[in-house]
Order: C-alpha cells, then sequence, then structure tokens
C-alpha cells in the first residue's frame, strides 16, 4: 500500500500526453505490474496476494488519481482474477499459462461483451457472436465494441453463444494476436482517450473446445452479486481517484493564483474555503460508503453496491464540475488538468449499472417493503 502514493504520482507524469494523443499507456502498465498490482487479487489457492474488493477500491482509487486509462485496464484484469479466485471458472491449464504469462511481465485480460446490436449485456438479449464446432476447436465470428486495452490484452474473454440447436453462451478464451482477430482503432471518445477500448472483430478465430468458461445454457435469472459489486464499486472508487486529482489541482492553483487587486492567494478568501470545503465534504462521504460496501461485500453482503456506486459516480461527477466552475472559462482550457479530469469522470455514467436501473430496483424495493408492513397481520 505504501506504494500507491508513487504509482499515483508516476502515472500522472504522462496521462495527459496519453489522452491529448490516445495513446496506450504501455509504460504506465509495465509500472502498474512492476509494483504488483496487476494481479493483486491472484487468489492464495494460485500463490497469489487474494486481495478483496476493499484493497481493490484502495488500489483504483490511487490508479484513477494518476492515470483512469491505466486504472480502468488494470480494473479488468484484477475483476478477472478476483472471479477466478472465488468462483474458478477458467479451465486449470489455461489459468495456469495466464499466471506464468503475468510472472514475466503484463498479462492483461478483458472480458469482451458489448456489441452494436446488443448494447448493454446488462439489459438482456443474446449475443450475435457465434461459436461454430469445427472439428477439435470452436469457430468464433463477430464483432465487439467498446473493448477497454484491446491493443494490449494477453488474453480475450469473447462472450458468445453457440449455434446448437439450443444455444449456449459463455466466454471463450481467445489468446491477443490469434489469427482472425482484428483490431479495428475506432476509439475516439470525449474521455478516458488512452484506454483504447477500441472495436475487435473475430473471423473464423479457433479456439480449443476446452478453452471456454462459464458456458450454459443461458439463464436470465442468474445473477453473480458479488462480481456485481467488485464492477460496480471497483469502477466508482476509479472516478473517486479521478475527483480526487481534479481536487487536489484546485487546492494547489487557489494556493498560487495570487490576483493583483487582491495581493493575497484565492485560498484565503471565505467564499472559495466554503466551496473547497463542500467539496471535500462530499468526496470524503463517498470513499468512506464505497470503502465501507466493499468491505461488506468481502464479507459476503453486496445488497447495496449499486447504490454505493450511484452516490460514488455522482459525488465525483459533482464535484469536479463545481471545481470547473470556481475556476471559471480557464478551466475548460485544453492546457488545464480539469478540462481532462471534467472528461474522464463524466465516463462514469455509462458502467453498468446505469442510473435508472439502480433507482428502479431501489424504488421497488422501498415499496416493497412498505407493502410487507401494510399487509403483515
Amino acid at each position: 500500500m505504501s506504494d500507491l502514493p508513487l504509482v499515483t504520482a508516476r502515472l500522472a507524469e504522462r496521462a495527459a500526453d496519453h489522452d491529448r494523443d490516445a495513446t496506450f499507456p504501455h509504460e504506465g502498465i509495465e509500472l502498474v505490474h512492476k509494483h504488483g498490482l496487476l494481479t493483486a487479487t491472484v487468489g492464495a489457492r494460485y500463490g497469489g496476494e487474494g486481495a478483496g474488493l476493499a484493497r481493490t477500491v484502495d488500489i483504483l482509487t490511487a490508479l484513477g488519481a494518476g492515470d483512469p486509462a491505466v486504472a480502468l485496464v488494470t480494473a479488468m484484469t484484477l475483476f478477472t482474477h478476483a472471479a477466478q479466485a472465488r468462483q474458478p471458472s477458467w479451465p486449470e491449464p489455461y489459468y495456469a499459462a495466464l499466471l506464468a504469462s503475468s510472472q514475466a511481465g503484463p498479462a492483461l485480460v478483458n472480458a469482451l461483451r458489448v456489441e452494436p446490436e446488443l448494447g448493454t449485456p446488462a439489459r438482456g438479449g443474446l449475443p450475435a457472436t457465434v461459436a461454430r464446432r469445427d472439428g477439435d476447436a470452436w469457430s468464433l465470428t463477430g464483432h465487439k465494441i467498446f473493448s477497454t486495452g484491446a491493443v494490449a490484452l494477453s488474453w480475450l474473454l469473447v462472450w458468445a453463444r453457440t449455434d446448437e440447436e439450443e444455444p449456449r453462451t459463455g466466454s471463450f478464451l481467445v489468446r491477443g494476436g490469434s489469427p482472425g482477430v482484428r483490431i479495428e482503432p475506432t476509439w475516439d471518445h470525449l474521455g478516458l482517450r488512452a484506454s483504447r477500448s477500441d472495436d475487435v472483430y473475430l473471423d473464423g478465430v479457433r479456439v480449443p473446445l476446452d478453452a471456454t468458461a462459464g458456458l450454459t445454457a443461458p439463464s436470465p435469472d442468474a445473477r453473480d452479486e458479488i462480481g456485481m459489486a467488485w464492477n460496480s464499486l471497483g469502477l466508482t472508487a476509479l472516478y473517486l481517484g479521478v475527483a480526487d486529482a481534479a481536487l487536489e489541482w484546485l487546492v494547489r492553483f487557489l494556493h498560487e493564483r495570487v490576483p493583483t487587486s487582491l495581493g493575497r492567494p484565492l485560498a484565503t478568501l471565505p467564499r472559495f474555503q466554503s466551496a473547497v470545503g463542500e467539496i471535500s465534504a462530499r468526496l470524503t462521504s463517498a470513499h468512506v460508503l464505497v470503502r465501507a460496501l466493499a468491505a461488506a461485500a468481502d464479507a459476503g453482503d453486496a445488497a447495496q453496491a449499486s447504490i454505493g456506486k450511484l452516490i460514488g459516480t455522482r459525488a465525483a461527477i459533482e464535484s469536479v464540475q463545481e471545481a470547473v466552475a470556481l475556476i471559471g472559462n480557464n478551466a475548460l482550457n485544453r492546457r488545464n488538468p480539469l478540462e481532462r479530469h471534467l472528461r474522464d469522470v463524466l465516463c462514469a455514467r455509462i458502467h453498468t449499472p446505469q442510473d435508472d436501473t439502480i433507482l428502479a430496483a431501489a424504488g421497488r424495493s422501498a415499496l416493497s417493503r412498505h407493502h410487507d408492513k401494510e399487509t403483515t397481520p
């Protein structure tokens, strides 16, 4: 944990350059790997640290403050190892290969689920990507979008359906650079530009018959509550890190800015003191909530994780927006870090589950509790 401030500072040195050029932060990923953060969630059964969600929240907060693109790419790999530690789904030889490559250097993994026609899988539907039986292998064909870190992935977990009479769905384990895999550089986004979340095309990609994870008949009722908590709270931590970086910049600016008409730093004015206090209080509350819910999830209770995402991401977005409003027009200059922090933090809204889904579920739960009380004799 003592390495986290150093990693944050080192990542921040190149974050603006990678954002401007939309280039993948290879050296940032190398740094994360060097400090053992990329494999922190490898399970104890595999000889790893076995970090839980609370520890992962701390890691992703620190990485998000330095370079949120590095944090997002790292999160996908951390979540994969955590899921394997919690409920193994990778066949042993393939996971052993992933661990072996992780010893030699960064071995990035991501689940490729989103497709142009399907939208977000969380709202239902079957993937258009199809796996056809072809002798001793599957032949995989399809198109995935928003594939974070695609250019650097060691393994692609491609969500697809089989062409069987009764289709099964699951993840097909595809090695990065396999014949038939093509990455199209389509990512030209508002924020997280260095994440290179490009399109991936699969054209007859051959996958061994046993290289699958969770290949079963589709079940609309199947829910991995703990896995969803990792996604919700882990990614929220990343964006709270972005807001932390924005607040740090704001505080430094207010101390350094001395208008000639005032003759002293802006930090001495009650207006700015109150505003910074408001931002600080909001972020402190959000950090405490997210980490507490992460600890609860580590103990097996993930019931309120989505609420943590809602509150945490709103706090992050509102805090950066308020910092921008305090500085005024200069805050939106491309040379100002606040402009980048604002673009990055707005990406918090698009991760599953979205606000409308969270609020609808919370509303149904509250209404159900009230109804149960009214009808209890």
